[in-house]
């Protein structure tokens, strides 16, 4: 698959909702649940970060039980990452940065891939290598909304998941701008809620995520 063609999933992945929630999962037995409140809340765009030993179990238990979820890797490092995760059923794949070895194996995988960059030499870097979609990570971190809007003018072709840092509330900032998608977030899914099989309270969160749009 062409890279202009995986962009293009990166794209419809992103528009899915406003918010992608960034999960990190200790026990693959919560993912079911977890996915299906995070899809009834209107989020179906589920990033699991690969933080984890149980990370690999619970993509592959929402992409084979979650009806309506679109089921992604994050913290993806490695062309050994991106195998694992496609082989798990992953259908798209994030990483906090890039290295040439990634952005050589992402183009020999069919798993979409939304690379970091925290500077504008990463993101021209990823440019000419046909990327136009691209996460910004530590969003707050880095810059913020501010770093976002600056860029809009020189790099209008590139448009932007930014995560690290973002809430609920400043989530805002970040979606009036004509160069962002949508936010990663990994408020929708604390530890508490997982751990004690909130999965009501999770739906809420993502309910409320959902209306940011």
């Amino acid at each position: 698959m062409s890279i202009e063609n995986k962009q293009k999933q990166v794209e419809s992945t992103l528009r899915l909702a406003p918010v992608v929630p960034v999960v990190i999962i200790d026990d693959a037995r919560q993912a079911v649940p977890m996915a299906r409140a995070l899809v009834a809340g209107g989020i179906p765009a589920i990033e699991v970060t690969l933080r984890t030993p149980a990370a690999l179990d619970a993509i592959k238990a929402i992409a084979e039980e979650v009806e309506g979820a679109v089921v992604g890797v994050g913290t993806v490092l490695s062309a050994k990452d991106l195998r694992a995760a496609h082989k798990a059923g992953a259908k798209f794949a994030v990483s906090p940065g890039v290295s040439p070895g990634l952005l050589d194996a992402a183009d020999d995988s069919e798993l979409p891939l939304l690379p970091g960059a925290a500077t504008a030499s990463e993101v021209m870097t990823l440019l000419e290598r046909g990327y136009r979609f691209l996460k910004l990570f530590p969003a707050v971190p880095v810059g913020g909304h501010k770093l976002l809007g600056a860029w809009a003018s020189p790099l209008p072709q590139v448009k932007f998941c930014p995560t690290g840092g973002i809430s609920l509330s400043s989530a805002p900032d970040f979606l009036s701008l004509s160069n962002v998608v949508c936010v990663g977030g990994s408020w929708l899914t604390p530890a508490d809620k997982l751990h004690a099989g909130d999965w009501a309270g999770i739906e809420l969160l993502a309910r409320e995520a959902a209306a940011l749009r």
